[in-house]
């Protein structure tokens, strides 16, 4: 990838104590994946955090997390340097960002010495503010944008920041590619009539070809139909 700019981009979720950062309310998890080029990639950052106070009993039933599990854990001043190393530069994609960057900007501050924030460090992308554009006066929650582009998500019956930040990638590549993102980063396409049309000789040697198997048939068709009842029209489906 010598000379070539990486487009890099962190899908962010956190989980808090309560709804109110001003009221006391914490972080207690973060959850981070990567994305390279609009590719995701095995690199994570993920922590559970010690909020010293107890979690709402309402936000429990949200994500699960309990004090008890939290006792053992790392505070936010003990990990914040690795976060802010991870997100540096990069362009945070989140699902209501007002909320997971005024909790996070909430935690900086209480820091002696601090002077970053996260919008110091990293641009962000809302994907809740983009959907509502796209999806004006439809349901745009992370479920209900699962649903809409076929993203399978029963595996999450609560929240939790690291899976919710897998999700939201899937999301967020489909919402913002569709079938475009099927092209690789790396070529252009080019639409000129004005090309010149290149005729083969009539007397070139028979081009050989090589019969898909059964199983390679089976992964192409179902290819094809997850494009269609993501996109809502697939060219190569139709006759």
């Amino acid at each position: 990838m010598t000379g070539t700019k990486q487009n890099r981009q962190v899908v962010l979720d956190t989980e808090t104590t309560g709804i109110n950062p001003k009221e006391g309310h914490k972080i207690i998890e973060i959850g981070c994946v990567e994305l390279i080029n609009r590719r995701l990639t095995q690199n994570r950052f993920h922590v559970y955090l010690n909020p010293d106070r107890e979690i709402d009993a309402g936000a429990i039933e949200v994500h699960g997390i309990t004090n008890e599990f939290l006792k053992d854990k790392s505070r936010f001043a003990d990990i914040v340097e690795d976060f802010m190393r991870f997100t540096s530069g990069a362009e945070l994609i989140i699902h209501n960002a007002p909320f997971d960057v005024g909790f996070l900007n909430h935690e900086l501050a209480q820091l002696p010495n601090e002077t970053r924030s996260v919008e110091s460090n990293s641009t962000v992308f809302d994907t809740l503010a983009y959907a509502r554009k796209k999806h004006p006066g439809a349901r745009n929650s992370l479920d209900a944008l699962c649903k809409r582009y076929g993203i399978d998500n029963s595996h999450r019956d609560l929240h939790g920041a690291l899976l919710d930040a897998e999700i939201l990638a899937d999301v967020y590549l489909i919402m913002t590619g569709g079938q475009a993102s099927l092209l690789d980063e790396s070529e252009e396409v080019h639409n000129n009539d004005q090309q010149r049309v290149v005729r083969l000789s009539a007397d070139r040697p028979r081009l050989k070809v090589i019969d898909c198997t059964a199983e390679e048939l089976i992964d192409h068709q179902q290819r094809l139909d997850k494009i269609a009842k993501v996109s809502g029209n697939c060219l190569w489906l139709k006759e």
